[in-house]
């Protein structure tokens, strides 16, 4: 089975990239680089960037980037691609130095979601100093945090990270915003790493191409700065503070300049997949967590 090893990264697009400069400066807390291209690198730890923007005609996600151990495990995701008649596009020379990776190939999901599946990140010294005194974000082999994408064809979308890519599900969620009609699924999905989900998808569409991703910090300290810094800006509330029932991310929503939410937490589970027991949740939260103050107002 092929083996995922995390979320490496995710791809923005926007119409004016220098606003993710001064979003990850100001309220993020991370370094940004804009290149010659227009384009603008978010850096959060090591790694040259765990977010890249790049200048179109609209505000939105783009693609999801998932990474391999090596070029062994590369080629055993085309193997498995193949033999599940599951078509991809290897990336040419000049998409892979955009990604700074070593190769990477590209799949749509039967929802219509783009990821880019890659081996060999090219890392440089340059190290990570937060302009806003963030001690570090939480990544490693946790990777950069999850992604949650909009799945219209839930059943196939599932079944392709399920069956053939082989990610495991941590828990379910029924969303009910009305009793009389039928539940809406969101499932939470882990690749190998302890992380209490990567990836997880959303039974309804998404214009802005993804309905959040998430950034973890270590402290309730650093997420309370950043709310701080958050309504200082200007920056829209998309969810109020508060508790997950599922990974115990505390944590608030805020609009990106992509128009998709980011979510900034801290606490997240690390999970022991061996003891790990996949549950359905009957609520979004312990506490808190209005999501009517974003997600019901554009």
């Amino acid at each position: 089975m092929v083996q995922i090893r995390a979320l490496a990264y995710v791809v923005a697009q926007c119409r004016s990239p220098e606003r993710w400069v001064a979003y990850a400066h100001e309220v993020l807390g991370a370094m940004a680089q804009s290149r010659d291209d227009g384009s603008v690198l978010v850096k959060v730890d090591e790694r040259p960037y765990r977010i890249l923007v790049e200048k179109g005609d609209e505000d939105r996600y783009l693609a999801s980037g998932w990474e391999l151990a090596d070029e062994t495990a590369y080629g055993a995701l085309k193997s498995r691609l193949d033999a599940t008649a599951c078509a991809f596009v290897e990336a040419d020379a000049a998409l892979c130095a955009s990604r700074k990776v070593n190769a990477l190939l590209t799949v749509t999901d039967p929802s219509g979601n783009r990821h880019e599946f890659f081996w060999g990140p090219q890392l440089d010294a340059r190290p990570f100093a937060s302009p806003q005194g963030v001690s570090h974000f939480v990544t490693g082999e946790l990777g950069m945090g999850h992604t949650v994408l909009p799945a219209v064809n839930f059943a196939a979308t599932r079944d392709f990270f399920v069956k053939v890519l082989g990610f495991g599900v941590s828990d379910t969620f029924n969303f009910r915003p009305d009793p009389a009609v039928p539940a809406v699924p969101i499932h939470f999905l882990h690749c190998a790493n302890g992380r209490h989900h990567s990836l997880a998808l959303a039974g309804f569409p998404s214009p802005e191409g993804c309905v959040h991703i998430m950034l973890e910090v270590p402290t309730m300290t650093d997420v309370g700065r950043a709310h701080d810094r958050r309504a200082k800006h200007g920056v829209k509330l998309m969810a109020t503070l508060g508790q997950h029932l599922n990974d115990r991310m505390t944590s608030f929503y805020m609009r990106t300049p992509s128009m998709f939410a980011l979510e900034y937490g801290c606490g997240g589970l690390v999970c022991d997949w061996e003891r790990h027991t996949a549950f359905e949740a009957t609520e979004v939260s312990v506490w808190g967590h209005d999501f009517g103050v974003g997600f019901n107002e554009q």
